[in-house]
């Protein structure tokens, strides 16, 4: 008796046209737990697949302007509050001595969200996916396109899937195991 269960389906295709196509049907069909796998970009894709623009950049304008106005007062209240210091009959508060650790703190933080947003808006890092055990698979980093529909979608119905997948003719359909 198995214990594995059913993780989803995966289709093979030769060329970016054929999957372009297939995820405009799949896109159609109403599924939203899947992906396409390319080994290098194909333009236009997310309009296909019915992709929503990433809050990505959103994440990344808040982090840096917190982190720009966080550090600016943290100067602030350092120079003028905790250490007031004339230095060659400056003025206390001097904004262009600020500027050097201003900027850099706005681009550190700006980066770091760029980065930790992009892991995490992407479910990373997952060192196991139900399709490194396919065979097939390993082609992705070479010339082959897949399309994958997880069995957890609300649409995933395994005889119309896979007729589905079929019908956009995929070269080669596999079922995947959790």
């Amino acid at each position: 008796m198995s214990t594995t269960k059913l993780w989803g389906y995966l289709a093979r295709y030769e060329n970016p046209a054929e999957l372009y196509h297939a995820c405009e049907k799949v896109r159609d069909e109403g599924y939203q737990r899947w992906d396409a796998c390319t080994p290098f970009p194909v333009h236009g894709l997310e309009r296909a697949m019915g992709m929503k623009p990433t809050i990505l950049p959103w994440i990344v304008l808040v982090c840096g302007v917190t982190g720009s106005v966080g550090m600016l007062g943290f100067l602030i209240y350092a120079m003028n509050e905790l250490s007031p210091y004339i230095v060659g009959g400056k003025p206390i508060f001097s904004l262009p001595a600020y500027v050097p650790i201003w900027y850099e703190m706005t681009v550190l933080s700006s980066c770091l969200a760029a980065f930790l947003g992009n892991w995490i808006l992407n479910g990373l890092p997952r060192p196991h996916h139900p399709a490194f055990a396919s065979k097939a698979f390993e082609r992705v980093t070479d010339d082959k396109f897949f399309i994958m529909i997880e069995a957890k979608d609300k649409n995933f119905d395994t005889k119309y899937t896979r007729l589905l997948l079929e019908s956009t003719g995929a070269s080669l359909i596999e079922e995947l195991e959790d």
